[in-house]
């Protein structure tokens, strides 16, 4: 593990990337200014959502291959998809419904998109694609901090009901979009040694991940967080660098604590804390709280093999039910309901699995399994179907898998052909 995240290969990364072909560089830029952009999300459609068209014009101009291993991923986004058109038949006379529809259908380009991207293990691209990502979650950090503190006027655009959503319209979408870079940084933290600058900002974006005042943002960190050490720790390849994650772990936790203690000093932040805190919130319980939603939808789902389309569920009951695979059964129908659910299911057994292989990419695949590990735990409190940073993790789990995989059979084949060879050597000798 010391060796995928040597300084010398980022370096190295870094040279490659002044010297590759045009098209290359080209979807370099792209790809950094897309992830870039991908945090400004108050807007329909968002920059980043135009900019996934370039992109993907940028990856048929340098030639990005397709890997067959993305071929299931593709079929069981097309099917859950389809699902969805069959079930928004139903509603074609609401606008709505169809635009909902639409955005689905250009959601499911983008996990296979970067599945094609990362599924060669490129850390050029993987170096960008950090960079990027890590500047976002600050642009959307200190938009959060602008307008919790109101250090500015007008930055009461940056709340939702006193809570932090930055550049986004909810603080349940703001608070899971910090959890991938601050894994990432944690987890450079425990491979390659202790910058100050790498403290600073994980101290910065944890501080925004506590002010979006998100229980199901906090639960996803904290599963997220946990599987990504449980990984490290089961891939270290001596002793010594599990001794290491095992204590920075402990170190992380005692200073999260110390943070968020420190937070509890303020007023403003120490009331509602202590009121978000809470497991059980009163709109949890009781007629018409989520409970008794997911109940009714429960029911529902099983009166409608075809779904009710998007939104129906809320204009006929006027609630929500709060769950992604419910909604994939409401919305998707049947079909696409268990299309989803195999999905997430199939990309938590391959992404386990390939994590654990060694590999120049490693850290990057357990950071991105770890993430995705908590959305999937998110989604049963929250609807996260069409959470941009989803299908990024998505497209990012599979695509390294992908590149995990071939790099596995390559090293089997290496060393087949090296005994093959050693035999025929022997049989010459003798």
């Amino acid at each position: 593990m010391s060796e995928l995240a040597s300084p010398a290969a980022f370096a190295d990364g870094e040279d490659y990337a002044a010297t590759a072909p045009l098209p290359q560089r080209l979807l370099n830029i792209v790809l950094f200014v897309t992830v870039l952009l991908s945090s400004i999300a108050f807007i329909e459609p968002s920059p980043h959502d135009g900019l996934m068209i370039v992109l993907l014009a940028a990856c048929v101009a340098a030639r990005i291959p397709f890997d067959r291993k993305v071929i299931p991923l593709m079929l069981l986004l097309i099917v859950w998809l389809i699902g969805g058109f069959f079930s928004v038949i139903q509603v074609l006379d609401q606008k709505q419904t169809v635009q909902y529809i639409a955005t689905s259908a250009y959601l499911v380009l983008a996990p296979i998109m970067f599945a094609c991207l990362f599924c060669d293990g490129n850390l050029v691209r993987l170096l960008i694609l950090r960079r990027a990502y890590i500047i976002a979650a600050l642009i959307a950090t200190i938009a959060g901090y602008v307008g919790f503190f109101h250090l500015l006027p007008g930055s009461d655009i940056f709340l939702a009901n006193d809570r932090v959503s930055a550049t986004f319209k909810d603080p349940n979408v703001y608070g899971p979009f910090l959890i991938f870079p601050l894994l990432l940084l944690l987890i450079g933290l425990m491979t390659r040694g202790t910058r100050l600058s790498s403290l600073a900002i994980i101290t910065f974006l944890f501080g925004g991940l506590l002010l979006s005042f998100s229980r199901g943002a906090w639960a996803h960190f904290a599963v997220s967080a946990a599987v990504a050490v449980m990984l490290l720790f089961a891939a270290a390849p001596e002793p010594r660098m599990r001794r290491r994650i095992l204590l920075f772990s402990i170190a992380a936790l005692l200073a999260m604590m110390l943070l968020v203690i420190a937070l509890m000093l303020i007023p403003s932040v120490h009331d509602l804390f202590l009121e978000r805190a809470k497991v059980i919130q009163p709109y949890d319980v009781g007629p018409g709280g989520r409970f008794w939603e997911q109940k009714l939808a429960l029911s529902v789902i099983l009166d409608h093999p075809n779904g009710v389309g998007p939104f129906e569920f809320f204009r006929v009951y006027g609630t929500q039910q709060h769950d992604v695979y419910m909604q994939g059964f409401l919305v998707y129908g049947w079909l696409g309901g268990v299309a989803y659910l195999t999905l997430v299911m199939v990309t938590l057994a391959i992404g386990l699995r390939a994590a654990l292989i060694a590999a120049p990419w490693q850290i990057y695949l357990i950071a991105a399994y770890a993430a995705f590990v908590g959305e999937a735990f998110e989604g049963f409190i929250v609807d996260t179907d069409h959470w941009r940073h989803f299908f990024l993790l998505l497209g990012l789990v599979w695509g390294l898998t992908a590149a995990s995989i071939n790099l596995r059979r390559s090293e089997l084949q290496e060393a087949h052909q090296d005994v093959a060879s050693g035999d025929a050597d022997a049989m010459i000798l003798a």
